[in-house]
């Protein structure tokens, strides 16, 4: 196993708390550009922008509300995306390390606080890992009726596919990027597919399946206020990729990467959000995952509607494949700046984060069998399928809402690092004052809506009333970040006893 400490000069405990304590550079700002290959470039990057930030279900879940979607779909490009991504760019071009949010935050605010918001970053990436194989698992239901129809063997098959993209992510780093943009050409395909049979369902002479005429139908309303907290969870990871910023092959690949990506994400939910709403309308169930499917089957036909089944099941997979090596990289850099166990910061023979892409599918993994296996057999409803997917879907939310946290720490960094480090903010500042003021008021704003609004309204108040939604998922973020919390220090004790010379 290569060691940093094999490679970079010896740092003592006693100089790297002097180091945090005046908000220094980190160990691992040094380390990582001579041990990592520099391969990622601007089409890399925006790949794993797009792959993971792209939310498949997001046309299925908006499209109740019609029109209003759209709605929704720009005021919050406008309001939270947009704020989002100028704080990532300007954060990224200042502070062009390892580890994004972890880094930029230890820069500005300190070691205690950069923990937090690192692990505000990485904790629902490895949850929702597990939601994406279930959509994969999903998508095999309804391919093959009559599969996997209990919950013990949903959990097993979403279990095994955890592991095998555990594995996969485990190999060389170049090889698993050239299979990131190859499963990404295939969600293109999957969504002009989609956009296709949407044309061709007006060109044969059907009419739009909803009134885009109406006015009313565009406006938010009480009964669609749910969607403000969904559309925000849609845009959330703007600072993903650049957990990889140390292997880019430089500092122009921030900018780029950032612009084109949300560009394509944008057009991308627009033209998959139109499709359905022209020929589902707003009949769509919440949970019809597979309606992308069900569009081109009816249009273009059965082999067709494979195809597009293909492609984002590959995609689905893609999002794993990349939640691992992305969010490993936290760990990897935490242990080697001596906030975790050494171990996390040690890399394999191909400059592979091993034992950090294995804890996060260990976790994955229990979480899994948890939701899946151990819930269901509490019994504590007949319907043991819907108890997995209640628990499911509040755990989501719950981590959701630690995201949402993780994403306020943008604003918080921007403005901290203007009041505390004002030279260093403008020599590297690419946006006017106004422009990053008021992308800070918006952004803060904008996630506190989508805290309060995912809190008060569920997701899907047919299997989770409003009632019941609230204390749910309000109790099991408070013990998310309680975990996060006592985790942390645990895992910092555990790195203090290893700096011990007899260790």
């Amino acid at each position: 196993m290569a060691s940093y400490e094999k490679i970079l000069p010896a740092v003592s405990r006693k100089q790297t708390d002097a180091a945090n304590r005046e908000i220094a550079g980190l160990v691992s700002e040094e380390y990582i550009p001579r041990v990592m290959p520099q391969i990622l470039t601007t089409w890399d990057m925006t790949t794993t922008f797009v792959i993971s930030t792209y939310f498949v279900s997001f046309a299925a879940i908006v499209a109740p509300a019609g029109p209003a979607a759209l709605t929704y779909l720009a005021l919050l490009a406008v309001t939270f995306f947009l704020p989002c991504l100028i704080a990532t760019m300007q954060l990224g071009v200042m502070f062009p390390y390892e580890g994004a949010l972890y880094n930029w935050t230890h820069r500005v605010l300190g070691g205690y606080w950069s923990f937090f918001s690192g692990f505000c970053a990485w904790f629902p990436g490895v949850l929702i890992s597990s939601s994406f194989a279930d959509l994969l698992v999903t998508y095999m239901q309804a391919m093959r009726k009559g599969w996997l129809v209990q919950p013990w063997q949903e959990g097993c098959v979403i279990c095994l596919i955890l592991v095998l993209a555990g594995i996969v992510s485990m190999q060389r780093f170049q090889m698993v990027q050239k299979l990131i943009n190859m499963l990404v050409g295939l969600l293109f395909l999957g969504s002009l597919l989609v956009s296709a049979a949407a044309c061709v369902w007006l060109l044969t002479g059907h009419h739009m399946s909803v009134d885009f005429m109406r006015w009313d139908n565009w406006q938010l309303k009480p009964d669609n206020y749910v969607l403000f907290g969904l559309v925000a969870f849609a845009y959330i990871g703007t600072e993903g990729p650049l957990n990889l910023a140390g292997e880019i092959t430089g500092r122009h690949v921030i900018k780029r990467h950032l612009m084109w990506g949300a560009l394509i994400l944008f057009l991308v939910y627009l033209a998959d959000s139109l499709s359905v709403l022209i020929v589902q309308g707003n009949h769509t169930a919440y949970t019809d995952a597979f309606v992308f499917v069900a569009i081109v089957d009816k249009t273009l036909g059965k082999g067709l509607g494979n195809i597009t089944a293909i492609c984002f099941m590959g995609s689905f997979f893609a999002t794993i494949l990349v939640y691992h090596y992305l969010y490993a990289r936290l760990l990897l850099i935490g242990g080697i700046d001596r906030c975790l166990p050494l171990g996390f910061g040690k890399l394999n023979k191909d400059r592979v984060p091993v034992h950090a892409i294995a804890l996060q599918t260990i976790i994955a993994v229990l979480f899994t069998l948890l939701i899946f296996i151990g819930i269901p057999l509490a019994k504590l409803y007949s319907d043991q399928m819907k108890l997995a997917h209640q628990a499911s879907l509040v755990s989501q939310a719950a981590a959701t809402l630690v995201w949402a946290i993780s994403a306020a720490f943008l604003f918080i960094d921007l403005a901290a690092c203007y009041l505390r480090q004002r030279q260093h903010f403008h020599l590297h500042r690419i946006f006017p004052m106004p422009i990053l003021c008021i992308c800070c008021l918006l952004g803060t704003i904008s996630c506190l809506l989508t805290i309060i609004d995912t809190l008060l309204n569920s997701w899907d108040a047919t299997l989770i009333s409003n009632d019941q939604w609230w204390y749910l998922v309000g109790s099991l973020t408070l013990f998310f970040l309680f975990m996060g919390a006592t985790g942390s220090m645990v895992a910092n004790s555990e790195a203090h006893w290893q700096d011990f010379p007899n260790n």
